[in-house]
């Protein structure tokens, strides 16, 4: 038996293991480089031959552990891949917008080095290489042992990190010595909300773990933060903020953590926990179509909390004053709007997408404020702006 790390290795981004095992080979993983990662690693080039890969386990639909699965294919993987049934829903609005960001770049680099401004930026796939690698996705349903052949077999458990995201414990045989090797995926905080608490593995030979806050506490997480407590927090955000006239903008993953804010201002909304209501835009076209998957995942995803508000009639991603921009010229408009607002848009790394545009607005005004909710690599705006760059 044989792993190799090929990203994710003293970095944070690129996750993809190589495993080799009497003669097969197969990935966990084959995930994008964001960032700095991205100067350190290239993207475009494998460790492997994607040809002599004979599957490969996806952990989750976010884009540092999927974002190559389109350049795999076109360099000649032709395997299954596995995972669960949100994480191939998801996965597809996901490699299709990664597709579509990387098109929009290369045209724009191409413009400039027509002016001699900037070197070409060629895209690592087109939105119909993606397209041609999602018809390689395969669901299966959690805890479930998959068996591949007599030397190799797998079962995905609930990682609790995002709507069909999972551990991978992965048994395997060599010289008629069994192993268990486990892929913790990104790990899930406890008591987060819409989605359950991870799984716990009991036993492994060998584990290979993520550990991206391994060295640090979040000041409002833990095991007795409640999604009512981080709704509270979030309101006196959005009250201080709005008493200065200004608005809250967040960026945030479209994926995951724009899902998770819905339900936090469904919360003050249905607690009451402000006096007014907070008029609300979710300005992500990927944000709007994960929210409806999202919406769809109850039954095998969502924790026993968000599943009682389903079933009560009542949708925990929805409140009256929920604006949606759909198209540029609706994200635009919102610049017009009346009164202080929150803005929940993409990308939560602030690299591309309709945030730029909000920051643009936004950012020197003193009234207003900017809330980031998720982690921002070295060498992002985002990580710019928490380091205190001036623009």
């Amino acid at each position: 038996m044989k792993i190799t790390f090929c990203g994710a290795a003293r970095s944070v981004t690129g996750s993809c293991y190589l495993v080799e095992v009497e003669g097969t080979k197969f990935l966990v993983d084959c995930g994008m480089f964001q960032g700095n990662d991205s100067e350190t690693f290239k993207s475009s080039e494998f460790l492997f031959n994607p040809s002599e890969i004979k599957f490969l386990i996806l952990t989750h639909a976010h884009i540092d552990h999927s974002g190559r699965i389109p350049l795999l294919a076109k360099k000649g993987f032709k395997g299954k891949i596995y995972c669960t049934k949100a994480t191939k829903q998801l996965s597809r609005i996901m490699l299709l917008d990664s597709a579509h960001i990387q098109e929009m770049e290369a045209e724009w680099g191409r413009k400039k080095q027509k002016r001699g401004t900037l070197k070409g930026y060629k895209a690592l796939y087109t939105a119909n290489d993606a397209e041609k690698s999602l018809k390689l996705f395969s669901s299966i349903p959690y805890d479930k042992t998959k068996v591949i052949n007599s030397n190799i077999s797998f079962r995905l458990r609930d990682a609790g990190h995002l709507l069909g995201s999972s551990h991978v414990e992965v048994w395997l045989t060599e010289q008629g010595v069994q192993k268990k090797v486990v892929f913790s995926g990104d790990i899930g905080n406890t008591n987060q909300p819409l989605i359950k608490d991870p799984t716990k593995i009991e036993d492994a030979d060998y584990v290979l773990t993520e550990s991206t806050y391994g060295d640090e506490l979040h000041p409002v997480e833990g095991a007795n933060a409640t999604s009512l407590d981080r709704a509270k927090k979030l309101a006196e955000i959005i009250d201080s903020t709005f008493k200065r006239g200004g608005n809250l903008v967040i960026p945030a993953f479209a994926v995951g953590r724009t899902q998770e804010i819905l339900y936090f201002i469904h919360l003050i909304w249905k607690k009451k926990l402000l006096p007014y209501k907070v008029p609300t835009f979710v300005d992500s076209v990927m944000g709007i179509k994960a929210t409806d998957i999202f919406a769809a995942s109850v039954a095998e995803c969502f924790d026993e909390e968000a599943a009682k508000i389903v079933a009560n009639g009542d949708n925990p991603l929805h409140f009256p004053s929920l604006l949606i921009a759909e198209s540029s010229e609706d994200s635009k408009r919102i610049n017009e709007f009346p009164a202080p607002c929150v803005i929940i848009s993409s990308s939560g790394m602030c690299d591309a997408g309709r945030i730029k545009h909000h920051l643009k607005y936004n950012i020197w005004r003193e009234d207003s404020s900017i809330l980031f909710t998720g982690y921002q690599a070295a060498g992002t705006l985002g990580n710019q702006i928490l380091s205190g760059a001036k623009f």
